[in-house]
């Protein structure tokens, strides 16, 4: 029964921090007025929460009630996941830091640098690829 609870935490993690990417993604704008960055920060929130959830349910996964490590530990699509989940996590970095600095912000209209909605896209790919390995890592491949 752990096991399923932990996997079900898994998968309502990734579909948690999907919506709230692709949220991000529609959301942000090359200009933002404080409404929207409210948005932005309750966005950003949800998705590091689901983020958490995502790793604290994938170790769970890895150490205790998924395959044994050993079947993770010497494939190198598993290796694969991982840098694409380790690399979204620190991009997702730029956005939230974007979003802080702005507490003190007073003006009306705020001023979005481009590269944001690029980190965001990115990410979004990221997440797309991860899915993909994960299938591949489930059938085996790698091992072989």
């Amino acid at each position: 029964m752990l096991d399923i609870l932990v996997r079900y935490a898994h998968f309502i993690g990734i579909i948690v921090l999907s919506s709230a990417l692709f949220a991000q993604h529609i959301l942000l704008k090359a200009e933002i007025n404080q409404q929207q960055l409210k948005q932005l920060k309750v966005v950003d929130r949800i998705y590091g929460v689901s983020a958490f959830i995502v790793l604290l349910s994938g170790l769970a996964l890895l150490l205790w009630v998924g395959k044994p490590a050993e079947f993770y530990a010497k494939n190198p699509v598993f290796h694969v996941k991982m840098t694409l989940f380790v690399v979204m996590a620190a991009l997702s970095l730029a956005p939230t830091l974007f979003l802080i600095k702005q507490k003190s912000q007073t003006s009306q209209v705020i001023q979005v640098p481009k590269y944001l909605l690029h980190i965001v896209r990115f990410e979004s790919l990221l997440l797309i690829a991860i899915p993909l390995a994960a299938t591949f890592m489930a059938a085996g491949f790698g091992l072989k």
